[in-house]
């Protein structure tokens, strides 16, 4: 693992400590990292958003299809719950 130093102002330095104290991280550094991960995840997330807007039409969605979708789930997790 590298390591990178950063400066932030105090009121900055303030607030992450004191997030790191309210949610029990053990370093600022594990903090940073959890803001950088969440970070990956919403562009990940927009990514994938942004290319199922841009892609094809299909089917429309309606009420059955999410039925469906529910049935198959369920039956995903029972299946899972036997193993």
């Amino acid at each position: 693992m590298s390591t990178m130093n950063i400066s932030l102002p105090d009121s900055l330095r303030v607030f992450v400590d004191e997030q790191v104290s309210q949610r029990n991280y053990g370093t600022s550094s594990e903090y940073v990292r959890e803001l950088i991960r969440r970070d990956q995840d919403r562009l990940r997330l927009r990514n994938l958003l942004l290319d199922g807007a841009s892609s094809p039409s299909t089917i429309p969605v309606n009420g059955a299809y999410f039925d469906g979708l529910r049935d198959r789930a369920r039956g995903m997790t029972k299946t899972r719950r036997k193993t």
